[in-house]
């Protein structure tokens, strides 16, 4: 045998036979080289497409943590990464196609880098067994040795039953007109359809994963249900008053903490008298005391109002003697305690506000001040970074020793710089918004309980952006009450890190089947983060 893997033995002697075997060998060989350059140029192809693919993703990145000026929206930003990401897993997946080598080397990543899957989720054993499990050479029983097993995520898409209760008629045979029956259930819905897990379907798809009712009823078609919009949203305004009173006790118990962060955003409402949209107003409170390691579980209430005036903030925190953190609108002020020690709350306001405004100056490139400013205020936060989820004591013992002197030093140095400039440009603007907030802006040195900035409250008013996106608007005033109750409950689960459908289908039955209003604290969201609900 030659190296070429040519038989010289079995060469025909026939120069004709010679010349015809060459002619095909040669013929096969360029078919051969034809092919591998294919394959060659194809892979490079796909490298080129991928390298464009990875600068474009570093870009993407860049603008996700680099200069605010360079970010995208976060919904656009999360958007571009998935178009992405999907177009360098299908290259990927051409290149494997014909690279065994590629394949075993990409295997052997997703393998070591894929995790495990949870220990809760239900596994289903299939077994592969050889087709003969006798021995190939004696044919005798083979034993099992090892096995090697893996693990797949696997789905079973939502599907809906139906839940038949039958209640049998029982008559006495001795009696006449004895016959026994069981009550009938409860239901949220008397005469309808649903269960209080289907309704917790709905709201959980509307209010959390924010798809209007006419895509799930488009959802639901595809299933044979033939459950229009009306039908849907007549569950949700059942529902949206049964847990009323839940939502109700929740702002009660928020009103009686010790500090809590508020803020408002607009919400455009129907309005059906003049059939056009106005502007109404999402106004919320949040808790959140594990940055400090308070005990008390996070939490946010939410509240529509059809305006921005100074009543409706008197409405939502009504009586609130604690500590309030919140922006400088003049709303919130006019709840502040007139005297030290006196009825009201104690205000404190946010570094983020203020650095913004001379942020908006900075990005220009023409406001050194401003500049300058980012830079000392970023030493603040610097330092809340290292004390986040230390003890009250501690914080404000280190926010004493290095906080306090930056925080002296920023406004000595904003006092110079306002003297320095003219009274009606934009840095002056800024800087004066610094100093007339000084007082609240301070209070955290000597409170290890208080934040930085209102961050927690902006952070549970977010979801309400892509509600506002994806279904335009609220059908009215009494839309934008029902979706601030409903989004209370299912942002507050979020935040306990509950699962919102096993909530709202615990809570519906419990409300139908007459839970007493004494055992109302037992219904809050924070109560199921165990496995075990209440």
């Amino acid at each position: 045998m030659s190296t070429i893997g040519v038989d010289l033995q079995s060469l025909p002697d026939d120069p004709e036979a010679l010349r015809a075997m060459l002619v095909a060998t040669m013929a096969r060989c360029e078919a051969l080289v034809e092919e591998r350059d294919g394959l060659a140029a194809e892979r490079d192809a796909l490298a080129a497409r991928n390298e464009k693919l990875r600068h474009l993703l570093g870009k993407l990145q860049r603008m996700q943590f680099g200069r605010r000026s360079e970010q995208l929206p976060e919904d656009q930003l999360q958007f571009a990464f998935e178009e992405v990401e999907a177009s360098l897993a299908g290259n990927e997946a051409e290149a494997e196609k014909g690279s065994p080598e590629l394949r075993k080397t990409n295997t052997a990543k997703r393998r070591a880098g894929r995790g495990r899957l949870p220990a809760h989720l239900p596994r289903i054993e299939r077994m592969l067994m050889p087709e003969s499990t006798a021995c190939p050479c004696c044919q005798g029983a083979l034993v099992e040795i090892g096995a090697d097993t893996s693990e797949r995520l696997d789905v079973i898409p939502a599907r809906f039953r139906v839940l038949v209760t039958r209640r049998p008629k029982l008559a006495c045979r001795a009696c006449e007109g004895m016959v026994l029956q069981a009550p009938a259930p409860a239901r949220l819905i008397e005469g309808g359809m649903p269960t209080e897990a289907t309704v917790a379907h709905v709201l959980v798809s509307r209010y959390a994963d924010h798809l209007p009712l006419y895509r799930q009823a488009q959802i639901l078609a595809r299933q044979g249900l033939t459950i229009g919009r009306e039908v849907l949203a007549s569950w949700v305004g059942t529902a949206a008053a049964e847990i009323a009173p839940v939502v109700a006790r929740m702002r009660e118990l928020l009103l009686s903490s010790a500090r809590l962060f508020a803020d408002e955003t607009t919400m455009p409402v129907l309005d059906p008298g003049r059939g056009q949209t106005k502007t109404g107003y999402a106004w919320a409170i949040a808790r959140d005391d594990r940055p400090w390691g308070g005990t008390d579980p996070p939490a946010v209430v939410f509240r529509y109002a059809p305006g921005r005036g100074a009543e409706h903030a008197r409405a939502l925190l009504a009586g609130y003697t604690g500590i309030l953190q919140c922006d400088g609108y003049a709303a919130y002020k006019g709840l502040a305690a007139p005297e030290e020690g006196g009825p009201g709350a104690t205000l404190v306001f946010c570094w983020s506000h203020v650095r913004r405004e001379f942020y908006d100056l900075a990005r220009k490139k023409t406001a050194p001040i401003a500049a300058e400013a980012l830079t000392r205020i970023a030493a603040l936060y610097a330092v809340e970074a290292e004390i986040r989820g230390k003890p009250p004591e501690e914080r404000r013992t280190t926010r004493q020793a290095r906080s306090r002197p930056l925080v002296e030093h920023l406004f000595a140095w904003l006092e110079q710089q306002l003297a320095r400039l003219p009274g009606g440009s934009p840095t002056a603007g800024a800087i004066r918004y610094a100093l007339n907030h000084r007082d609240g802006l301070e209070r955290f040195l000597a409170d290890g309980r208080i934040e930085l900035d209102t961050n927690t409250v902006e952070r549970a008013i977010r979801p309400l952006c892509l509600s506002r996106k994806n279904a335009l608007f609220a059908s009215g005033d009494d839309g934008g009450r029902r979706w601030a109750d409903l989004a209370s409950l299912v942002e507050t689960c979020k935040l306990n890190g509950v699962d919102p459908q096993r909530y709202l289908t615990d809570l519906l039955t419990r409300l139908v089947e007459s839970w007493p209003n004494s055992r109302i604290d037992e219904l809050m969201p924070w109560h199921w983060a165990n496995p075990k609900a209440p």
